[in-house]
């Protein structure tokens, strides 16, 4: 019941908020001109669906390369502190 609330208030919250943004002309322009964008991207890629899954092939290799790349970097600053780590525990042993 409340899960329900919440969401109804939240698009109804969205809908109005949307309605009065709209009231203004500098919103409403912008508003069309996004939504015209939208539609000939949209008409391009229905006429060509193979460029379409190629885009969407090499969005995702770049999102997989820069998921790879800052994984290597978090590796590389453990690998460090770990080695930090143990110089200094190996030079609290030697001074006892």
């Amino acid at each position: 019941m409340g899960r329900r609330r919440l969401v109804s208030g939240m698009v109804i919250g969205a809908t109005v908020g949307s309605i009065i943004a709209l009231l203004d002309k500098d919103t409403r322009d912008y508003a069309k001109d996004r939504l015209e964008v939208a539609k000939e991207r949209s008409s391009y890629y229905i006429q060509h669906p193979s460029e379409a899954i190629e885009n969407i092939r090499e969005s995702v290799d770049r999102m997989n390369q820069t998921i790879a790349s800052g994984a290597d970097n978090a590796i590389n600053a453990l690998e460090q502190v770990e080695g930090t780590i143990e110089k200094f525990t190996n030079k609290n042993h030697q001074e006892l």
